[in-house]
C-alpha cells in the first residue's frame, strides 16, 4: 500500500517575498519562453527561476537553481515549517468543455515505491528527454519543486471529509492562474485530521494522473542517494476519483511529413476498411460525449480542409490489431488510433512517437484545428475524453496507455509548496 504522510513544507513567506499570485507558475512543461520570461518578470522570487532555470551568465542552469533557492531561504522569502502537515486545496475552475466545478485534493509526501499492484501505478507510457532534466535538478536543489498529481479510490470521501473543517476559515494562500482556476490553500496539521486522513486511505491504491516523469526521476534519486531519508519522500497533491470536480479531456493527435509521399494514399485506404466515415461540420470534430464502448474519433486534414468522423466498423478490427492487450485497452481511443493508423499507414515507429518525430499534441478543439487549417501539420485526429473508469481498468491491468492520452484539467500549479529531500544544507 501507498505510504502517505504530512510534510515539513517549505513554502513562500508572503511578508517577504510578496503576494503568491506573482511567485507562482504552471508546471515547466507547460511554459514557453515568452511565458517563462513573462513569468520571471513577475517577481524576483518567481519559482519559475528555480523550476526551469536559466542562467544570465551562461553557466549551469541546475547549480544556478540550487544556488538561488539557496539564496531564498537565508533571505527568509522561503521558509520550512517546524512541525508536519497536511496541506488542503480547492481549485474553483472553467473546463475547457465551458463547465464550472471545484476540484478538492491535497498536499502530502509519499514514500516512493516500485510500480505495482497495491501501491502505485502509472497509466500513461512517458518520452524519455525530460527525465534527465528533472533528475538534474533534483539532485542539484535537493527539493521536490513541483508536485505530482494522484488520484485515490475513497468512495465515501472521508479523506476530504477530515480536511474540509479547515477549509471554512481564511486560506493560507491564494492565486489564480491563466486559465481562471481559483486555487485556495489550508494548512492542515491537526493530529486528529492528518491520521483521520491516513486511515481513509491507508489501503488505497495511487494512480498517477500527471508528473510520470517526476516520479520515475523520484524513483531515481532515491536510489542513488540509498538509505533512508527525505529523499525517500516525494510531493504529491492527491485528488479521490470519486471527486465530483475530477474531469479528464483529451489530447488531439496532430501528424505531418505527409507531403510528397505515398502516406496519404495508405490512410485513405486504412479508413475505408476499418472505419464508417461520416462527414460533419468542422465544429464537430470532437466526438460527443465520454468513450461508450464504440471508437469515434474525428478527422481532418490540411488539404481539403474537410470534416469526417471516423466509426470503427467492428471492435474485432481493434481486437486483432491489439491481440494480447487487455480488453479495457482494446477499447481506448488512443491505442487504436495508435496501432491502425499512427503505427499501420503513416508508418510511426515507438521511437517516432517518444521523440515526437513526425507527431504533435494539442490540448483544446481550436488549437488543434487552428495547427491543421492552417497546414502547420498536415492532419489531425480529434479526440474525446476517457472516463475515469476506464483509466482505472487498464492501470489495474497491468499496462500503461499511449502518451498523452489524458489530459486532467486543472493543472497543480508550481510555486504553492516545495518539499526538502534532505536537511538544510
Amino acid at each position: 500500500m501507498a505510504r502517505i504522510e504530512p510534510l515539513r513544507a517549505l513554502h513562500y513567506d508572503a511578508a517577504v517575498a510578496g503576494p503568491l499570485q506573482n511567485l507562482a507558475a504552471p508546471p515547466y512543461d507547460v511554459i514557453d519562453p515568452d511565458q517563462r520570461a513573462e513569468l520571471a518578470s513577475r517577481a524576483p522570487h518567481n519559482v519559475v527561476s528555480i523550476d526551469l532555470p536559466e542562467d544570465p551568465e551562461g553557466g549551469d542552469i541546475y547549480a544556478h537553481a540550487a544556488a538561488l533557492l539557496d539564496a531564498w531561504r537565508e533571505q527568509g522569502a522561503v521558509v520550512q515549517d517546524d512541525e508536519p502537515a497536511l496541506w488542503a486545496i480547492v481549485q474553483d475552475y472553467t473546463g475547457p468543455d465551458g463547465r464550472s466545478l471545484t476540484r478538492n485534493g491535497f498536499f502530502a509526501r509519499v514514500r516512493v515505491e516500485d510500480y505495482g499492484a497495491g501501491a502505485i501505478r502509472p497509466h500513461e507510457r512517458t518520452h524519455p528527454g525530460p527525465k534527465e532534466d528533472r533528475l538534474r535538478l533534483t539532485r542539484a536543489t535537493q527539493a521536490n519543486l513541483s508536485p505530482i498529481f494522484s488520484l485515490y479510490s475513497d468512495p465515501q470521501l472521508k479523506a476530504w471529509r477530515a480536511l474540509e473543517p479547515a477549509t471554512g476559515g481564511e486560506p493560507f494562500a491564494e492565486v489564480s492562474d491563466a486559465d481562471g482556476t481559483r486555487n485556495r490553500l489550508w494548512r492542515v496539521a491537526d493530529p486528529d485530521a492528518v491520521q483521520a486522513v491516513q486511515d481513509a486511505i491507508a489501503d488505497a491504491e495511487l494512480l498517477i494522473a500527471d508528473g510520470h516523469h517526476r516520479y520515475e526521476t523520484a524513483r531515481v534519486y532515491a536510489e542513488e542517494i540509498g538509505g533512508e531519508g527525505p529523499h525517500r519522500y516525494v510531493l504529491m497533491c492527491l485528488v479521490a476519483l470519486q471527486d465530483e470536480g475530477l474531469t479528464v479531456f483529451p489530447t488531439h493527435r496532430l501528424v505531418s511529413g505527409l507531403k510528397d509521399t505515398d502516406r496519404p494514399e495508405a490512410l485513405a485506404a486504412t479508413l475505408k476498411r476499418c472505419f464508417d466515415i461520416e462527414e460533419i461540420a468542422v465544429e464537430d470534430l470532437v466526438p460527443p460525449g465520454e468513450g461508450d464502448g464504440t471508437i469515434q474519433i474525428g478527422y481532418m486534414d490540411s488539404h481539403f480542409k474537410r470534416a469526417f468522423r471516423l466509426t470503427l466498423k467492428d471492435q474485432a478490427i481493434a481486437d486483432d490489431a491489439l491481440a494480447g492487450m487487455p480488453e479495457p485497452y482494446r477499447r481506448l481511443d488512443t491505442a487504436v488510433l495508435e496501432a491502425l493508423v499512427l503505427k499501420g499507414p503513416l508508418g510511426l515507429s515507438e521511437d517516432d512517437i517518444s521523440h515526437l518525430n513526425g507527431l504533435g499534441y494539442a490540448r483544446s478543439f481550436e488549437e488543434a484545428r487552428e495547427l491543421v487549417e492552417s497546414s502547420t501539420f498536415d492532419a489531425g485526429f480529434f479526440l474525446r475524453g476517457i472516463p475515469v473508469t476506464q483509466i482505472q481498468e487498464i492501470a489495474a491491468a497491468g499496462v500503461n496507455m499511449p502518451p498523452k492520452s489524458t489530459y486532467f484539467f486543472p493543472k497543480v500549479p508550481t510555486g504553492l509548496l516545495f518539499n526538502p529531500l534532505s536537511e538544510r544544507r
